[in-house]
């Protein structure tokens, strides 16, 4: 008998508004608006670069391989990856250290993300490549003693080499340290309190647990960075740092021929980004396996 009302009552529902409906698609009449658009504006562009005299692109390929274009992008590359590795393992002490009990601890790393992120980069590695103004000798030892184990010359020490990766490494901990920051938050408090029920200390645990689930959410922005880093270093031209741009510019100071070895620039700029892109890609796919097999 129950039965009996239940079917009754499911075959008294009303049908939904849309039921027996026919849905047409949308007419694309003016599809192909957007489209002419586009290719007009990309004719137009092409044509204006290519056949523009001006740009003087067979001088830009004769400059493209040419030694000392080559030794400034080597700078580039290397300050690149140097300053991007010191920064990530910067920003992760500096994120643990943020997300720690102790207060001193925590408070001082506040206080350099602050600093760090607050003042310009330029501003900084200018800063850093005049600091024999402000300290003509640098030492190390016991404060207020006067007992000074090692003491040297500043300019001997901070040399623009050493000015442009402090810089630009101290920097970009700053922005690591948020980043890496937000991945740790993002993975559930259950996984570190199942890490230290099985007797794992916090730094095992966040070596084992915590940081290999936080990687896919650490990833796509440390990418972001990284080609952020790579545009960054052509700031050190400022204090003579031989890199891409510095290399370009002392080049045209000589031949007046700007826009060319501003090209030359441009494309070895595109590029490695594109390359990077490449590889930010295969990476976020690597640490995002897991999920893609959970989503299909």
């Amino acid at each position: 008998m129950s039965n009996t009302k239940v079917g009754a009552v499911a075959d008294e529902r009303p049908e939904p508004p849309t039921a027996g409906l026919t849905i047409v698609p949308r007419s694309g009449r003016f599809r192909w608006v957007p489209v002419v658009i586009v290719l007009f504006l990309a004719a137009m562009l092409t044509e204006s670069v290519l056949l523009n005299p001006r740009f003087e692109w067979p001088l830009v390929a004769s400059y493209f391989f040419s030694p000392a274009i080559l030794h400034g992008l080597a700078t580039t590359v290397w300050l690149t990856v140097l300053c991007m590795t010191l920064g990530i393992a910067l920003g992760i002490v500096i994120a643990v250290s943020r997300m720690s009990d102790i207060p001193i601890v925590s408070g001082f790393a506040r206080l350099y993300i602050w600093f760090f992120r607050g003042t310009p980069i330029l501003v900084q590695l200018i800063f850093w490549y005049n600091l024999a103004a402000l300290f003509p000798e640098l030492g190390f030892g016991i404060p207020f003693t006067g007992i000074t184990f090692f003491q040297a010359n500043t300019n001997h020490i901070v040399t623009p080499v050493t000015a442009a990766i402090l810089g630009l490494a101290l920097n970009e901990g700053a922005y690591m340290a948020e980043i890496v920051r937000a991945g740790i938050s993002s993975v559930d408090d259950g996984q570190n309190e199942a890490a230290r029920a099985l007797g794992m200390t916090r730094l095992k645990a966040m070596r084992r647990i915590i940081l290999p689930q936080a990687m896919r959410v650490i990833i796509p922005p440390t990418g972001n960075e990284t080609i952020g880093m790579l545009k960054m270093t052509s700031l050190v031209s400022v204090i003579a740092l031989s890199d891409l741009l510095y290399t370009a510019q002392s080049i045209y100071s000589r031949t007046f021929e700007t826009i060319p070895l501003l090209l030359v620039c441009c494309c070895w700029y595109l590029l490695l980004t594109s390359v990077l892109s490449v590889i930010q890609g295969r990476i976020e796919a690597h640490y995002g396996r897991g999920i893609v097999r959970a989503g299909g």
